[in-house]
C-alpha cells in the first residue's frame, strides 16, 4: 500500500533560508508568520494530510462519487470525516483576510500547506480548493452585500464553491458560450444552460454550493466581450443567513473519467436558477481571471504534489526491492540480491524526479511570495514588479510542472515494474490523477500560447526583462564565490539560452506567427528550466552558508542539497540547449503536410 511523509524540512528551508520569509514582516499578515509558527503550523498541515486527508484516498479512488435518483451525490467513504478534520483545522481561511472569518497569514503559507494536502489526498481537496478561487473573485469583484453574505460560511468551509465555464461546444473559446442570464424585475437574473466537467459541482461535504457561472445577458455582445459572471447557490440565502428554496440548478450527471474518481466532476443543469451578478456586466471574464489565476497556481501545485508523493513511494520501494547485483560490486551479501536503489538506472530515475520536486517546490513558494508582494506591499514599484512576474510565471509553474507532474508519475511507476501496473500499489491512481491537471485550468499548450503570446510581449516585455536581469545579477554578484560558479556557470547558460530563444521569437514569430505557436511549449519548458536552475542556485548558496555557519545539525541535509542541486545543473539544465534548437528550427516542417495527410 502507498505512503507519504509530509516534506516539511524542506518547505522551512525553502521559506525560512531560501526566501528568507522573515524579511517581509513589514507586510500584512507576515509578522504573524515567525518561524515558530511557521514550523507549527507545517507540522500540524502534516499530521492533517498524513492521518486524515492520506487513509481515505486509495479508498476513494477505488470507490469514487455516486450520483443518485435524486440528483444528489454522495462522496466516498470516509470523505466526510476527513473533509471535516480539514475544515475544523481552520485550514480553508488561512490567508483570508479576518474581517471574514480567516487568519489573514501569507498565501505562501497557504500553498505551503496545500502541497502536503493535495499530496495526500488530490480528489479530496479539490472541493476546498475550488472554495479558495471562488473566495478570491468574491473578495475582489464582489459587492459588500455579497461578501458578508457568501464569504463567512465558504472561509469556515460549512459551503463551498464552484467555477463553471465549460460548455459541451465551448471549451477554451469561451466567446462561444450558450448559457444566457434574463434579466428579473428584483434585479436577480434567471440562468439556463449546460455546464460540463465542473469539480466539485455537486456532493454532501457541505450545506451549500456557491457556483460561480459565466453566462451571456440577453443582448449582449456576441464573443468574450458579452460574458458576466454570476453567483448561483444551490440554496437560496434567506434572511440572517439562513438556507432557503432549492434553486433550479442540478447535477445531471458525473462524468467517468480516468483519474480524480474521489470528486465529483459534473454536468450542471441550469433551468432558469436565480443569479447573482458579480462585477460589471459583461466583464465576467475579468472576474473570472481572478479564479481561474488562483487555481492555476493551485494546479501547478498539484503537479508538485503528485510527483513527491510518487517519489516517496518509488524510493521506498527501490530501497526494499531486491533483484539482481550491482554492477560495482556485491552491496548485500547476506542477501540473494542487492536493492535496486544501487543501481545507476534507478538512481537516474528517483534523482530527476527528487531535483525537479525540490526545485518546484521553491518555485512554487517563490511565485506564492510574489502574489503576496503583489497584493499586500506598500511600495508601488514593488507591487507591479511582483505583479508583473507572477502574471509571466503562473502559466510557466502551471504547465511545466504539471507535465512533469505527470512524467514523474509514470517514472515513479516504473521503478515498480510490473508491480507498479497492478492496483494495489497504489501507483496507477496517481498516474491517473496526475492527467487531469495537464489539462484542466487550460490545456498546457494554451499555457505556452498565454506566455509567448501574451504574457511575454505585455508591457513592452518588461517581465521578462525583470525576471532575466534578477537571474542575471544572481550570476553576476556570485560569479567569484568558488563555491557556487559551477552553478552559477550552468544557469547563466542555461539564461542565454532562454533570451536567445526570446530574441529569436521577437525577429521570426511577428510576420509569420506559426513560428510562435510551432515553439511555444518548447519556449515554456525553456523558460521553466532555467527558473528551477534558478531556484536550485539559490538553494545551493542557502546550503553553502548553512554548513559555513558550522550548522552541524542540517549537514547531512544541507550536503543532501548540494549533491542534487548538481545533479540537476549536470543531468537536466543542459536541456535548455535542445529546447532552443527546436524553437529555432521554426514552423515551416511543422505546417507543411496538409490536412488531410494526417
Amino acid at each position: 500500500m502507498p505512503v507519504y511523509k509530509a516534506p516539511v524540512n524542506d518547505t522551512l528551508f525553502v521559506l525560512n533560508d531560501v526566501l528568507g520569509l522573515e524579511r517581509y514582516n513589514n507586510l500584512p499578515g507576515f509578522a504573524d508568520a515567525t518561524p515558530d509558527m511557521i514550523e507549527a503550523i507545517l507540522g500540524e498541515a502534516g499530521k492533517v494530510a498524513e492521518e486524515a486527508l492520506f487513509p481515505v484516498n486509495y479508498s476513494g479512488d477505488q470507490e469514487g462519487c455516486q450520483r443518485h435518483d435524486d440528483a444528489s451525490v454522495t462522496t466516498p467513504k470516509g470523505f466526510r470525516e476527513a473533509y471535516k478534520a480539514y475544515r475544523e483545522g481552520g485550514w480553508i481561511g488561512l490567508a483570508v483576510p479576518g474581517e471574514f472569518g480567516g487568519q489573514g497569514l501569507p498565501y505562501t503559507l497557504h500553498c505551503a500547506v496545500g502541497e502536503y494536502t493535495s499530496a495526500a489526498n488530490m480528489s479530496l481537496m479539490m472541493y476546498p480548493g475550488l472554495t479558495q478561487g471562488a473566495i478570491a473573485a468574491i473578495l475582489v469583484h464582489g459587492t459588500q452585500e455579497q461578501k458578508d453574505t457568501y464569504l463567512p460560511k465558504m472561509v469556515d468551509g460549512s459551503w463551498s464553491g464552484t467555477m463553471n465555464l465549460t460548455e459541451p461546444h465551448c471549451g477554451t473559446d469561451l466567446g462561444m458560450l450558450r448559457t444566457r442570464a434574463v434579466p428579473q424585475a428584483d434585479g436577480s437574473y434567471k440562468i439556463s444552460g449546460q455546464k460540463i466537467f465542473i469539480s466539485a459541482g455537486e456532493h454532501d461535504l457541505t450545506d451549500n454550493i456557491v457556483h460561480l457561472v459565466l453566462a451571456r445577458i440577453e443582448g449582449a455582445p456576441e464573443g468574450t466581450k458579452g460574458i458576466s459572471l454570476f453567483i448561483v447557490p444551490k440554496f437560496l440565502i434567506g434572511e440572517g443567513g439562513t438556507l432557503g428554496a432549492r434553486n433550479a440548478v442540478t447535477c445531471g450527471a458525473i462524468e467517468h473519467k480516468m483519474g480524480i474518481h474521489g470528486n465529483a466532476t459534473c454536468v450542471m443543469n441550469y433551468d432558469g436558477a436565480i443569479g447573482f451578478l458579480i462585477g460589471a456586466e459583461n466583464r465576467g471574464l475579468n472576474a473570472m481571471f481572478v479564479m481561474m489565476n488562483e487555481a492555476r497556481l493551485m494546479v501547478g501545485l498539484q503537479g508538485i504534489a503528485i510527483s513527491e508523493i510518487a517519489y516517496q513511494n518509488a524510493a521506498a520501494y527501490a530501497r526494499d526491492r531486491i533483484q539482481g547485483r550491482s554492477l560495482s560490486g556485491v552491496k548485500a551479501p547476506d542477501k540473494k540480491a542487492d536493492p535496486i536503489i544501487v543501481h545507476p538506472d534507478i538512481r537516474r530515475t528517483l534523482m530527476t524526479i527528487r531535483a525537479f520536486n525540490e526545485a518546484g517546490r521553491a518555485f512554487l513558494l517563490w511565485t506564492a511570495l510574489k502574489s503576496d508582494i503583489a497584493h499586500r506591499a506598500t511600495d508601488d514599484k514593488e507591487r507591479q514588479t511582483a505583479d508583473d512576474i507572477l502574471g509571466l510565471v503562473t502559466p510557466i509553474l502551471k504547465g511545466v510542472m504539471t507535465d512533469k507532474g505527470f512524467d514523474h508519475a509514470v517514472m515513479a511507476q516504473q521503478v515498480f515494474g510490473g508491480h507498479g501496473y497492478i492496483e494495489e500499489h497504489g501507483m496507477s491512481q496517481y498516474v491517473r490523477d496526475a492527467r487531469i491537471a495537464m489539462i484542466y485550468e487550460g490545456a498546457n499548450g494554451i499555457q505556452a500560447l498565454d506566455l509567448v503570446g501574451r504574457k511575454l510581449a505585455l508591457n513592452g516585455g518588461r517581465a521578462a526583462m525583470a525576471l532575466f536581469k534578477e537571474i542575471g545579477d544572481f550570476c553576476e554578484e556570485n560569479r567569484g564565490n568558488e563555491k557556487l560558479s559551477f552553478f552559477t556557470k550552468h544557469l547563466k547558460k542555461g539564461l542565454n539560452d532562454v533570451q536567445g530563444a526570446t530574441m529569436w521569437f521577437m525577429q521570426n514569430a511577428m510576420a509569420k506567427p506559426d513560428n510562435a505557436g510551432a515553439g511555444s511549449t518548447d519556449y515554456m519548458h525553456l523558460f521553466g528550466l532555467v527558473v528551477l536552475g534558478y531556484m536550485w542556485a539559490k538553494m545551493a548558496k542557502a546550503a553553502e552558508d548553512g554548513l559555513a555557519s558550522g550548522d552541524g545539525a542540517r549537514a547531512d541535509f544541507l550536503r543532501n542539497k548540494l549533491i542534487t542541486a548538481k545533479f540537476f545543473m549536470e543531468r537536466i539544465m543542459p536541456e535548455t540547449a535542445l529546447r532552443k534548437a527546436r524553437i529555432e528550427a521554426g514552423a515551416d516542417t511543422m505546417m507543411e503536410l496538409a490536412a488531410e495527410a494526417f
